[in-house]
């Protein structure tokens, strides 16, 4: 059995074979993978050494302080958090050692192609559509909206119907898209930020073999449900310390300028406080959760929690520097390779923020979740439970 002690000589052997240095990084990631120190609850071969997911913090203390290179988590942060999950949980084995190393090296980007312009909160009522043919691959046309990372992504999550006979949360099969397939065309979405971080994607007789489908034909909305119950713990359980995320800017703020300050700002600044604080700790337990399960519905509540902390902090951020909250930094359309809140200005993450309670699942399908799946109440009537997709009103 693997414990702490095993992890920690395990990481200090790999960095006594691969000095960071005088090792390159990608040959660095790349050993450190191989040595199943990626995600340690991961089994072995696939960066892992199957421990408990909470002894991941051994080795990423012992890579820290070695001052090892880590694979840029934020940038690949939709591979990590969403795709890796779901490939584990339902890939076949081929597809587990084809796409999880990779991944995790960041070696290719992966983005999500869930969101439609007909289906966005209504995830289920998605159009886009893929028919098999007699050679056995998926061809796939239809339109995917407010994909973040893909002009820079190689590989999708795709979800599209299969089956329009079928009620709408049936007939959904899940697939792995080639982004540089023939076919999949990538535009831009500027938004109010100025950056076109977010895109729309056109998807036109898109071929997919059948060994890109992720798990059976039809049950594509059981898989799409387990990488978004891992988006939501990812974008809503902050793994920073104390006084970290949007917070940090705004407090460091108020002790630097105490010209800015009043009793009425001070206690709206300690109670926003006190909240993120009570955030980062709910998530920090859930991740301990995480170390002997799957993700629950509950992290559908840290991330309602996440949008309407950031959206008043912000808010407060910049009430408080009065005239100076309402410059702008930098309007240049640009298209990121990241989100970074506190890397700019106030008015930024003003504005930014505003799509916390869109983006991962609307605010308002979050309290449903929350309401039926962690404290059961009564599900809201549905008048198209058993109705096959392709009679649904649109």
């Amino acid at each position: 059995m693997t414990d702490a002690d095993d992890l920690r000589a395990r990481t200090r052997a790999l960095l006594a074979d691969h000095p960071p240095a005088t090792t390159s990084r990608a040959d660095f990631l790349a050993a450190r993978f191989d040595a199943g120190l990626a995600w340690v609850h991961y089994p072995e071969g696939l960066g892992g050494l199957g421990a408990a997911r909470s002894l991941q913090s051994v080795v990423d203390a012992e890579l820290a302080a070695a001052g090892a290179p880590d694979n840029d988590p934020r940038r690949i942060g939709i591979g990590l958090g969403m795709a890796a999950p779901t490939i584990l949980a339902y890939g076949t084995e081929e597809q587990k050692r084809r796409f999880l190393r990779p991944l995790w090296l960041g070696e290719e980007v992966w983005c999500q192609l869930f969101s439609e312009p007909g289906a966005g909160s209504d995830l289920a009522a998605l159009s886009t559509r893929a028919v098999l043919g007699d050679d056995g691959v998926w061809t796939v046309t239809g339109q995917k909206v407010w994909t973040s990372s893909a002009h820079l992504a190689r590989w999708a999550i795709l979800i599209a119907r299969t089956d329009p006979a079928q009620p709408k949360h049936r007939g959904i099969t899940y697939f792995l898209c080639d982004m540089t397939d023939p076919g999949v065309e990538v535009r831009p979405l500027r938004q109010i930020t100025g950056e076109a971080e977010f895109n729309e994607v056109f998807l036109t007789e898109v071929r997919i073999p059948d060994a890109h489908r992720l798990g059976e034909v039809g049950e594509g909305w059981q898989v799409a449900r387990t990488t978004l119950m891992n988006e939501r713990v990812s974008i809503g359980g902050s793994t920073g310390g104390r006084e970290s995320g949007m917070i940090a800017p705004l407090a460091r703020t108020w002790r630097e300028r105490p010209e800015l300050r009043t009793h009425a700002l001070h206690q709206r600044l300690v109670t926003l406080w006190v909240e993120a604080e009570v955030a980062r700790l709910t998530g920090e337990r859930l991740r301990q959760q995480l170390a002997v399960g799957q993700p629950g519905p509950e992290g559908s509540g840290l991330k309602l929690s996440f949008a309407r902390l950031n959206q008043q902090i912000s808010g407060l951020e910049v009430e408080l520097l009065g005239d100076e909250g309402l410059l702008y930094d930098d309007w240049t359309m640009r298209r990121p390779e990241l989100v970074d809140f506190t890397g700019r200005g106030p008015g930024y993450r003003y504005l930014r923020s505003k799509g916390n309670s869109i983006e991962g699942g609307t605010s308002e399908v979050l309290l449903n979740i929350v309401a039926e799946r962690v404290l059961g109440l009564p599900t809201e009537p549905r008048t198209d439970k058993d109705v096959a997709w392709k009679d649904l009103a649109r």
